[in-house]
């Protein structure tokens, strides 16, 4: 039967293509569980797995428990990323922009040379991209002040071959016994320590590259950092946070949920429902965000900073 003329092509290749890769990864994720369950069966690795046990020991003045303040700075920095994922891809794939911003060159921000006229889905972004660095150093000055660096700081090289014992746990669904209360297993630690102090400064200073403030028309700055350097790292580094985003979900869903939750969002160590239901409300913020950052809501806000036009 031929497709009547006129009428619109379905895009099954696309959703063909889209099962095959899922086939693909779920055919990946059995091969390595086998693979992992075959190889705690060997007499190396298993003595391997009891010297090594997935956690790094901690110094002893570090702090136990969760406070209250990274709790909120959990919940904002997810707010922040689940956006600025968002408003990144629009970036990249909106062609024709329906609105477009312009800032007031007005105030503290008084520049000679005239403001860049940018899209609203950039306008957003960028905003965005402010919120959450100024976020991340509060974070980063509490980290220190509080003692907290200690348990995401790798202090001891045993982390490497903890990380791999934890990682073989995690594989074999045989997984390390879980207290972050106290201590993050290896594997944690440097996942933790990569986001905080490797993946957000480069998402930072490849955004600012990017971004309209970077310096126009200074060849020695341009010289040295490139802007095709800043894109082939800035889009990457968004894809790992994408990733990492779906893991650390999973897994605090699949590692005791009740505890995990009141750890992050309650700062209790037991297994109550007021984490959950924090979690909850917290999640519920973040889909409304998501939906509502559209141009029709953006851009009284926008207004309020600069000039709005087509």
């Amino acid at each position: 039967m031929t497709r009547p003329k006129g009428a619109p092509h379905k895009p099954t290749s696309k959703w063909v293509g889209l099962a095959t890769w899922i086939l693909i990864a779920v055919v990946v994720l059995l091969a390595v569980v086998f693979l992992a369950k075959w190889a705690r069966g060997l007499e190396p690795v298993q003595e391997f797995l009891v010297r090594y046990s997935g956690h790094s020991e901690l110094p002893q003045n570090a702090p136990v428990g969760i406070p209250a303040w990274l709790g909120w700075q959990h919940f904002l920095n997810a707010f922040f990323i689940v956006l600025i994922i968002r408003s990144g891809w629009q970036v990249r794939t909106t062609a024709r922009p329906k609105a477009y911003w312009t800032r007031k060159n007005t105030g503290v921000f008084t520049t000679r040379t005239k403001p860049t006229k940018i899209s609203l889905e950039l306008w957003f972004h960028l905003s965005l991209d402010v919120l959450w660095v100024l976020n991340g150093l509060v974070f980063i000055v509490m980290l220190f002040v509080s003692g907290g660096w200690m348990r995401i700081v790798p202090t001891n090289w045993d982390v490497i071959p903890n990380a791999f014992s934890a990682a073989l746990q995690y594989a074999s669904l045989n997984w390390p016994v879980e207290n972050g209360w106290v201590n993050y297993n290896a594997l944690q630690v440097l996942a933790y320590f990569s986001v905080v102090f490797i993946a957000a400064p480069l998402a930072a200073i490849t955004g600012v590259r990017m971004s309209p403030a970077w310096p126009k028309g200074n060849a020695v700055l341009d010289r040295v950092y490139p802007m095709e350097v800043a894109r082939k790292i800035h889009f990457p580094v968004m894809l790992f946070f994408f990733g990492f985003v779906i893991m650390h979900v999973a897994l605090v869903l699949c590692t005791g949920v009740l505890k995990n939750l009141n750890h992050m969002f309650a700062s209790r160590d037991d297994a109550g429902w007021l984490g959950l239901g924090i979690f909850a409300l917290s999640v519920a913020v973040m889909v409304g965000s998501y939906f509502l950052a559209k141009p029709i809501f953006l851009r009284p806000i926008a207004g309020l900073m600069g000039k709005i036009s087509k």
